[in-house]
């Protein structure tokens, strides 16, 4: 593995934790969005993890700052990628949004590029023609928080090349991450595998309005042990995200009731500007929710 100069395609929340976790291991690296308004949110985004390496990983003033400047922004996907080793793409989860960029990038990127999707929900093997290099592509995920929930899951497609595969995951070590190799792909990897239905269950469980969000969250906390239900960790990934895969399967599966929780989600949550704990408020507020409160989980 012989990668210096890392692309981050897509400037979110995880795509914006990706490129600063990055950055502080030593690498340098490119942002890349579709404007310079976006990417101006962005610089603010990742000015602000300073302060959680900070208080989460002691780390010193001169390591966050001199993080921050070796990332770049760019909005020409050409200028960002001209001389990636690796592109990490952080963009919607929406298949006709990632084939599109897949076309692109496979036609600006050096041949030396790997490109890799950070994708929660899709498979490489949908994306693989488009990038015009199915041998040098595969999914690289990572978790939200990624400098405290540090996990990478490398998932390779039948036509990875294996060296790339081997690669990847001394990359994600290289960038610390505790790297977890996935032999066949998998919708969801391990993680999600694991997560998605139980957001799934607590999210129909709002939507047949069994309980709210708070007596949902509070009950698997208190029965499992767990910092958090599965509201607050939606709040964490994002409402606009959840949304978007709800919609997807949605339209894969037929069934109504993920139509009628898109509709919920965007009507209660997304229109009213109650994107999640970026935006100050999703389904808790914040910076104090009360889930947070010593006495929530007491009897």
């Amino acid at each position: 593995m012989n990668y210096k100069n890392i692309t981050v395609a897509g400037s979110g929340v995880l795509g914006s934790q990706i490129a600063y976790q990055i950055a502080f291991k030593g690498f340098n690296v490119n942002v890349y969005d579709i404007n310079d308004e976006v990417l101006g949110k962005a610089k603010d985004r990742i000015s602000d993890l300073k302060q959680r390496y900070q208080e989460d990983l002691k780390a010193t003033e001169e390591e966050v700052n001199s993080a921050f400047n070796r990332i770049s922004f760019y909005s020409d996907l050409a200028k960002a990628t001209a001389e990636a080793d690796l592109v990490i793409e952080a963009i919607p989860e929406v298949v006709q949004i990632k084939t599109d960029f897949y076309k692109e990038l496979g036609k600006v990127a050096p041949e030396k590029t790997i490109f890799a999707s950070n994708s929660s929900t899709l498979l490489p093997s949908q994306f693989a023609e488009a990038t015009g290099r199915p041998q040098k592509f595969l999914n690289l995920h990572f978790a939200n928080e990624i400098w405290k929930n540090n996990t990478a899951e490398i998932m390779k497609h039948p036509g990875t090349d294996a060296k790339v595969f081997e690669d990847v995951i001394d990359f994600a070590k290289a960038i610390g991450m505790v790297a977890l190799p996935l032999q066949k792909e998998q919708p969801g990897y391990i993680l999600n595998s694991l997560l998605v239905p139980l957001l799934d269950a607590a999210q129909m469980l709002l939507l047949n309005e069994i309980a709210d969000p708070e007596t949902i969250d509070k009950t698997w906390m208190v029965a499992t042990g767990a910092p958090m239900g599965p509201f607050a960790i939606l709040d964490v990934v994002g409402i606009t995200t959840a949304y978007n895969i709800t919609l997807a399967k949605a339209e894969a599966t037929g069934n109504p009731d993920y139509k009628k929780l898109a509709d919920l989600l965007k009507s209660e949550y997304i229109d009213k500007g109650k994107l999640g704990r970026g935006t100050g408020e999703g389904f808790y507020k914040y910076p104090n929710p009360t889930f947070m409160n010593p006495d929530f989980i007491q009897a």
